[in-house]
C-alpha cells in the first residue's frame, strides 16, 4: 500500500542509573565504592533507503521508542548502552513538528543517517563521589531522560520532470513508454491512484527521473478529485511537462489554462517552475489536423515561433527544432518551452520528446541555480 503521510510519536531511551556499591572481599578491608556508570539511553535516528518508496511501515504505529540504558553494576561495571531506534524511510522524506508545523529535517541523499533524538546520559556511580571528607558516598546520579517528540512524516518524491495533466490524458501510457515504469493503464478516469516514478534512459550513460501523479481536475485547489493531494511529489522538480489531450472535449487552451490555476492555488513556487508542453492521443488524428491544432496553441500561447513543433512527422524540421532549443541558453518561465504533438502508442516524436525533456532539466537546474 502506498502511503506518504504518517503522524507518530518518537522517543529517545532513558540512560541507565549509576550504581551504589562497595567493595566487599574477604582478607579486603574496607575496600571503598566500587558502583558503575549507568548506560547511555538509545538514540534516534532517520535512515534513508533508496530501495523503499512508501511510509507504509509506519502505518498504524502510535510510539516508537529506543531503548533505555542498563543501570551501573558493582564493581565498577558500566550498564549497556540502550538500542538505539533506526527510521528507515524513503528519500524525498521530510519530518515536521507535528504541533507548530516546523520542518525538522529534509531527507533527501540516499544513505544518509541523521540523528534525531538523543538518548539520555547515564548516571554516575558511587565511585566518583569518593573524597577525603566522604570515604564513604551513598549517593549516585539517576540517568537523564530521554527527548519525545511528535512528527508527522511526509513523503514528497523526487524527480526532475513532473507530469501534469487531466485525467486520462496519457500520462501514465508515456512514463510507461519511456521510462521502467509499470503503472495501471486504462481508458477510463483517476486510474492513477498513487504517484508514480520512472527512469528515463538518454543515451547509454545519461538518465532522468520522471514523476507521474494523479489527473488534476477543475476545483482541485477546493478538494474535488485525487491530483492535489498528491501535488507534493512533484514540488520538487525543476521542470514540469503538461500533457493536452488533443482528442479531449475540453479546448486544449482550456485544460492548460486551468492546469496552471489549480498548480497556482496549490504552490505559488511550483507553478513558477519551467514547463513544456505535450499535445497527446495525436494518433487518433490526420497529420493536417495536428499540425492546425499545434500552430493553434502555439499562437495561443505565445511561445517563440518555429518550424519543428508544428511539423508532425518532418523529421527535418524537427531536427532543427530539437537543435534550436538546445541552443536557447535562457528561457520565459511564463511560456512553455517547447510544445510538441506526440503519441504514446505510435511512439511518434517520443526520442525528441525525451532529449528536449533532458535538456530542459539541465537548462533549468542551471537557470534557477
Amino acid at each position: 500500500m502506498f502511503i506518504d503521510k504518517v503522524e507518530l510519536t518518537v522517543s529517545s531511551g532513558k540512560g541507565g542509573a549509576g550504581c551504589v556499591s562497595f567493595h566487599t572481599e574477604k582478607f579486603v578491608a574496607k575496600g571503598g565504592p566500587d558502583g558503575g556508570d549507568g548506560g547511555r539511553g538509545g538514540s534516534v535516528y532517520f535512515k534513508v533507503d533508496p530501495n523503499t518508496d512508501t511510509l507504509s511501515f509506519y502505518r498504524g504505529k502510535r510510539h516508537l521508542k529506543a531503548k533505555n540504558g542498563r543501570p551501573g553494576e558493582g564493581r565498577k561495571r558500566a550498564g549497556k548502552s540502550g538500542e538505539d531506534l533506526i527510521l528507515v524511510v524513503p528519500p524525498g522524506t521530510q519530518v515536521i513538528d507535528a504541533q507548530t508545523g516546523e520542518l525538522l529535517l529534509d531527507l533527501t541523499t540516499p544513505g544518509q543517517k541523521v540523528e534525531f533524538l538523543k538518548g539520555g546520559k547515564g548516571g554516575l556511580g558511587n565511585v566518583h563521589f569518593k573524597s577525603p571528607s566522604n570515604q564513604r558516598p551513598t549517593y549516585a546520579q539517576p540517568g537523564l531522560p530521554g527527548k519525545t517528540k511528535h512528527i508527522r512524516l511526509e513523503l514528497k518524491s523526487i524527480a526532475d520532470v513532473g507530469l501534469v495533466g487531466f485525467p486520462n490524458v496519457g500520462k501514465s501510457t508515456l512514463i510507461s513508454s519511456l521510462s521502467n515504469a509499470k503503472p495501471e493503464i486504462a481508458n477510463y478516469e483517476f486510474t492513477t491512484l498513487t504517484p508514480k516514478l520512472g527512469v528515463v534512459q538518454v543515451g547509454d550513460f545519461d538518465s532522468f527521473l520522471m514523476a507521474d501523479i494523479p489527473g488534476i481536475i477543475e476545483g482541485a485547489s477546493d478538494g474535488r478529485g485525487l491530483g492535489l493531494e498528491f501535488l507534493r511529489h512533484i514540488e520538487r522538480t525543476k521542470t514540469l511537462l503538461f500533457m493536452i489531450d488533443a482528442t479531449n472535449y475540453r479546448e486544449m487552451k482550456y485544460q492548460f489554462e486551468n492546469l496552471k490555476i489549480e498548480l497556482e492555488r496549490y504552490s505559488k513556487e511550483l507553478s513558477g517552475r519551467a514547463f513544456a508542453v505535450a499535445i497527446t492521443k495525436t494518433d487518433a488524428l490526420s497529420e493536417d489536423e495536428v499540425n492546425q491544432k499545434t500552430e493553434q496553441l502555439i499562437n495561443e500561447l505565445g511561445l517563440k515561433p518555429n518550424s519543428g513543433a508544428k511539423r508532425f512527422g518532418a523529421k527535418d524540421g524537427l531536427k532543427s527544432f530539437v537543435q534550436e532549443v538546445k541552443e536557447w541558453e535562457e528561457f520565459d518561465l511564463n511560456k512553455p518551452l517547447f510544445i510538441l504533438p506526440i503519441s504514446s502508442v505510435s511512439r511518434a516524436n517520443l526520442d525528441a520528446l525525451k532529449f528536449l525533456l533532458f535538456d530542459l532539466v539541465k537548462k533549468a537546474k542551471k537557470q534557477q541555480g
